[in-house]
């Protein structure tokens, strides 16, 4: 199958013509959210969940909750309360990349569809596909909550809300040439095309 394609000068299938996912993702940057849930155990062998949406453009996050038992109800209001809170801005967001999670259903997609925001899910089991939100676990992780004992959800909150504040306020991001994400100056549209940061 492979001789008739060679022949005919056409690439492998990776390398035809179009924009790779890491190309689309800079191009549409502005108008992208991506969220995800992760879970810290605590001290008490209990676990709770965090839900998270990142903008992508400015690396801003913003924590949606913290609950023992995030059920699809739960996880739906925290998306009526966060396009609450983005206001007027939540019609420069297109896209909302979330993972394929039995927490997010169609009342969740709704919720972003009544703002015409599509939902991008990603393929199952490739983390790579909602990289900025899996890289900002890892962060968070290795410089917050790897370092933390945690006892309880009001604890977790509290820690979160401050690692949150100076991870948009202070903390320094590569993508957005050193800036903090509510300092930082909107990249144009040559420099997004020339360097994307996962």
């Amino acid at each position: 199958m492979w001789l008739p394609l060679k022949q005919a000068g056409v690439d492998p299938a990776p390398r035809r013509a179009g924009l790779t996912w890491r190309q689309c993702l800079a191009a549409q940057a502005q108008g992208i959210l991506a969220c995800d849930l992760f879970h810290v155990d605590t001290m008490l062998l209990k676990r709770l969940y965090v839900l998270f949406v990142i903008e992508v453009a400015s690396r801003r996050v913003h924590i949606l909750g913290v609950t023992a038992n995030p059920t699809a109800s739960w996880v739906t209001q925290q998306a009526r309360n966060l396009l609450m809170d983005l206001g007027d801005r939540v019609g420069q967001f297109r896209f909302l990349i979330r993972d394929r999670g039995t927490k997010f259903t169609h009342s969740f997609d709704a919720i972003f569809g009544s703002e015409d925001i599509q939902i991008l899910r990603t393929p199952v089991l490739a983390p790579r596909a909602n990289a900025f939100a899996e890289r900002w676990v890892g962060t968070v992780r290795r410089e917050l909550l790897d370092r933390l004992l945690v006892l309880g959800r009001r604890q977790l909150e509290a820690v979160l809300a401050d690692y949150m504040a100076h991870d948009n306020q202070h903390r320094p991001h590569r993508a957005l040439g050193q800036a903090a994400p509510l300092g930082a100056v909107p990249p144009t549209a040559q420099t997004a095309n020339v360097r994307v940061d996962r």
